[in-house]
């Protein structure tokens, strides 16, 4: 059974980034489909109320949100460095640009074009995911202006490339590669005809088609119900705790993303390190699951 579960659904591009690091490091995992839309009752035991994609499952430890999940993979999965030495900062660089700017224009490029045919069902969950109207109409008028942003994005990362090197940080695919590919995927693969190739940034289609061949590793299948089995049958592993942190060891803290999905994830106080938080949660149907979150772009509260 491979140790990687990731709880994901395939037309999530942040879960897209995430199969493309697997699939740098060739590894084999389970994919466990979970719904677009809440509820997901399948997810939430495991997160205590985390309900973004993807979320990653080692045994009973759960890894939520694509930064921290990708930081974990490089951690347990040293091999096909994500992070090349000399590049970590470059990487995470590309990644928060990714994440937050690109991502950003993509939803209003993709959105702004299709919008009218989107299940209202899906509007009404966005809308209460993010706090704010999903206003079809005003993303409509704004698509023009984010693909040229989309396209202003690539032609920064034409420039990286306009040396010959095959992908961002040299001769070998790493996240910042995955993180760049995955905006580009997600308008392509859901809003054709309006950024599908930039024939006039030499290098970019070619890189983004290297990318697209590196695959998602060696992925099965896996229910729901099978992952929690693991879970309950799993016990997390220790974790340390920084210096700075060690009073708040064993009391009971919310852990809320500060962006959007800001639900919070409630239990005792379990670890930290530099890049993450940590808290332990005791379930009669699970037994303890240790939920991780990143540091950066979450907030801690003593409930």
């Amino acid at each position: 059974m491979p140790d990687v579960i990731l709880h994901q659904y395939d037309t999530s591009p942040f879960s897209e980034k995430i199969r493309v690091c697997l699939g740098i490091k060739d590894l084999a995992w389970c994919a466990v489909d979970q719904p677009v839309i809440m509820p997901k009752p399948n997810l939430v035991p495991l997160t205590g109320g985390y309900r973004r994609i993807p979320v990653m499952q080692i045994g009973a430890d759960i890894y939520c949100d694509s930064q921290l999940i990708v930081r974990e993979l490089e951690r347990r999965f040293p091999q096909q460095q994500l992070y090349p030495a000399g590049s970590e900062a470059f990487a995470n660089a590309v990644e928060q640009m990714c994440d937050k700017a690109v991502f950003q224009s993509a939803v209003v490029a993709i959105f702004g074009s299709i919008g009218e045919n989107v299940d209202p069902a899906f509007i009404k969950d966005r809308e209460a995911l993010s706090g704010q109207p999903f206003n079809v109409a005003a993303m409509k008028a704004l698509a023009p202006f984010a693909i040229t942003q989309i396209k202003a994005h690539a032609a920064l990362l034409a420039q990286q490339l306009a040396d010959g090197r095959a992908f961002l940080a040299g001769t070998d695919p790493c996240l910042a590669d995955a993180a760049a590919y995955y905006n580009f995927w997600f308008v392509r693969a859901f809003a054709p005809g309006i950024a599908d190739q930039f024939e006039d940034l030499a290098g970019f289609d070619a890189w983004y088609g290297r990318v697209t061949a590196i695959g998602h590793g060696k992925r099965t299948a896996m229910a729901p119900a099978q992952a929690l089995e693991i879970a309950a049958m799993s016990q997390p592993d220790e974790a340390e705790t920084l210096d700075c942190d060690a009073r708040l060891q064993g009391m009971t803290v919310a852990l809320s993303a500060t962006d959007y999905g800001r639900d919070p994830i409630v239990g005792a106080f379990a670890g930290s390190t530099h890049f993450s938080l940590t808290v332990a949660r005791d379930m009669p149907e699970l037994g303890r699951v240790n939920v991780h979150v990143p540091r950066l772009g979450y907030s801690l509260s003593v409930a």
